[in-house]
């Protein structure tokens, strides 16, 4: 007998070997109807998969992440299966689950094309009815080259190839065989609505130089009615497609004499641009944020000693030689390494920080032509990118500030439903990540932390930390906006490790400061293709923040904060005590606190004037400034894509 550890602690004892699906199934028969997959022990597996040894065991349904995953998996499967019954001799690259469905990549004999879809879903909705169950099979390596080999699929050989012995299993459902890790739903009879939604071109494992594959793109569902509902989202989203309204409100282009993904702003455009511009102008200067422009090109140096050339320069745009021999330049790929540069560019001392620096930088990435994509996905963009350099006791207070400003340019914008993505190391390969244990605990407990006091709805995702900036990896925080079929992440990282690659001037050593890297909207380009701000932040220097010296923001859970007084505004009198001046009005705002928060008054950033005074751009008063409540408080401190395997 084995013992069974449910989420609510309790414990029962089964017989060994008996599967998830059993488990259930004494619980509940609709518990197990609802299951699609499994969590024994952390791992996530088939329903169908024999238990042998004591386990923690937890079930997931369409409604979780998991669920959906086993689900749209067995689905590309089911794919495969179909396309396999149709076009004699197709060959298979991989087929995972995505986000929102799954795709297959395929070798056919014969051109499909999207005409061809409905043909193939008839055929899928045909082999789901007959309720195949999927077999997993645990094969040797030699035994799995030689069924692969037999069947002639190259795609398959090279896969295994690569793989170690003991590690490969197989999966069939009905005249179907794939190689695959798993986990899948129990039967495809699951499976009640299909959509085929696209076909594309892919280059095999993302490489340009190898086979172009088609990859087919679809999605399914448990009920018809759900289907319904996401074909008329999706018809929705067509309309506001944001490549249909550029083009049909004039407000930027594309030329290929220009140059694929370099967008050209059109005058409509260019004035919507500088308005955004101005607004977030004005809430950086409310946040004490000092405004910096950088070149367009740098010193290949530069990046050599920031880490970047290292990591992307294979993948950016190649250096420029000028007509002095071993001089190189590059295109801006980042902002980070310049405003480094003004940093250590005079003496300063700790009394200094925090050093705010912002910019509208503009900045270059070479994307492969296939990923290129309207104004989200391009290879020239602006972004209003920020360096804090901040003390270690400062780290906190200011990391929350930041998510307080984006928080308020969520609300300014009207984007009310998202949801922030922790991504953490993965426990099982820690090997691979640059730092210590300890200051990746760290830097892990504080966002998480910091995401908790806010009130943001997370999910912690383990493995997705990501290498960014200066040679490290950091742990992010991604926040998604549910804007119909349009999830798009924004991040939040702090470095967990540092070394000073910028070496200080000759007489001065400047202060080992925590490095904050903050793009408080994101793209200029992805603002007005999908309207979501961004937020990256990045640890620099050897010193550990001390949590511990700082003291908490103690807000309600789900407050939306208002923004802070600006830098060195504890040194002013309030504003009731301030001379009065003609140009301000000096009387209690006639509107009550709650019109206020909802965007009504002048002056609150939200309104349908924001930014239309009649002063020049850099006037305040132009400026649309976020109206400062009574809880306000006072500033206490002043992607090429990776590929996916089945």
């Amino acid at each position: 007998m084995i013992k069974i550890t449910f989420p609510d602690g309790s414990v029962k004892e089964f017989a060994e070997g008996t599967t998830a699906y059993r488990i259930a199934e004494s619980i509940s028969p609709r518990l197990a109807a609802d299951s699609l997959a499994a969590s024994v022990n952390g791992t996530t597996v088939d329903m169908m998969r024999p238990i042998d040894t004591d386990a923690t065991v937890r079930f997931y349904k369409w409604d979780d992440a998991e669920g959906k995953h086993a689900f749209w998996h067995t689905s590309s499967h089911l794919l495969a299966e179909a396309l396999e019954a149709l076009y004699p001799g197709i060959r298979f690259g991989i087929g995972p689950a995505i986000e929102n469905g799954f795709y297959y990549d395929v070798d056919s004999p014969v051109p499909i094309t999207e005409a061809d879809l409905p043909r193939i879903e008839q055929k899928m909705q045909e082999l789901a009815r007959n309720k195949e169950e999927l077999i997993r099979r645990e094969v040797p390596k030699a035994e799995a080259l030689a069924a692969f080999t037999a069947k002639g699929d190259p795609y398959k050989i090279e896969l295994i190839s690569a793989l170690e012995d003991g590690t490969i299993s197989f999966y069939t459902n009905g005249a179907f065989t794939d190689l695959c890790r798993g986990p899948h739903i129990p039967n495809t009879g699951y499976i009640k609505a299909i959509k085929l939604t696209s076909v594309a071109g892919a280059y095999w494992r993302g490489d340009e130089k190898r086979q172009m594959l088609t990859r087919i793109y679809g999605i399914s569902f448990p009920k018809k009615s759900m289907l319904d509902e996401y074909v008329a989202m999706m018809e929705e989203a067509k309309k506001r497609d944001h490549r249909k309204l550029g083009r049909e409100l004039e407000l930027f282009t594309f030329s290929q004499r220009v140059g694929q993904g370099l967008p050209l702003w059109l005058p409509k455009g260019a004035a919507l641009r500088e308005r955004l511009e101005q607004f977030l102008r004005g809430v950086q200067k409310e946040y004490g944020y000092q405004q910096v422009i950088t070149p367009h090109i740098g010193n290949k140096e530069l990046y050599v000693t920031s880490g970047h050339y290292a990591k992307y320069g294979k993948d950016s745009f190649q250096p420029i030689r000028t007509p002095i021999e071993g001089e190189e330049y590059l295109l801006k790929p980042m902002n980070c390494p310049h405003h480094c540069e003004i940093y250590r560019s005079k003496p300063r001392s700790y009394k200094e920080l925090p050093v705010r620096l912002a910019e509208f930088g503009t900045v270059y990435r070479y994307e492969q032509s296939g990923e290129l994509h309207g104004l989200t996905r391009v290879r020239g963009f602006t972004q209003d990118d920020a360096h804090l350099f901040v003390r270690p006791d400062q780290l906190l207070e200011e990391f929350e500030r930041v998510i307080d400003i984006v928080l308020y340019i969520f609300k300014t914008l009207k984007f009310d439903n998202y949801t922030a993505q922790i991504s953490l190391r993965d426990p099982q390969n820690r090997e691979k990540y640059i730092g210590s244990d300890e200051n990746w605990e760290k830097a892990e407990s504080a966002i998480i932390r910091a995401a908790e006091e806010k009130g943001l709805n997370t999910v912690i995702e383990y493995g997705e930390a990501a290498f960014y900036g200066q040679g490290r990896h950091r742990p992010q925080v991604a926040a998604r906006h549910h804007s119909g079929g349009l999830q798009p992440a924004r991040t939040v990282r702090p470095h967990v490790q540092g070394s000073r690659r910028q070496a200080p001037p000759p007489d001065h050593d400047p202060p080992r400061a925590v490095r904050l890297d903050g793009a408080l909207r994101g793209r200029a380009a992805r603002t007005h293709g999908r309207p979501v701000p961004a937020v990256a932040l990045a640890r620099s220097g050897r010193r550990a923040a001390h949590l511990g010296e700082v003291q908490r923001l103690r807000r309600a859970r789900g407050r939306i904060p208002q923004p802070p007084r600006r830098a060195g505004a504890d040194r002013r009198p309030q504003r009731e005590d301030r001379p009065q001046d003609p140009r301000q009005r000096t009387q209690a705002h006639p509107l009550s606190a709650d019109r206020r928060r909802e965007g009504g008054g002048r002056g609150s950033g939200l309104g349908p004037r924001a930014g239309r005074g009649q002063q020049g751009a850099d006037d305040a008063r132009s400026l649309p400034r976020p109206h400062r409540g009574a809880g306000a408080r006072r500033d206490r401190g002043q992607q090429a894509g990776k590929e996916i395997t089945d």
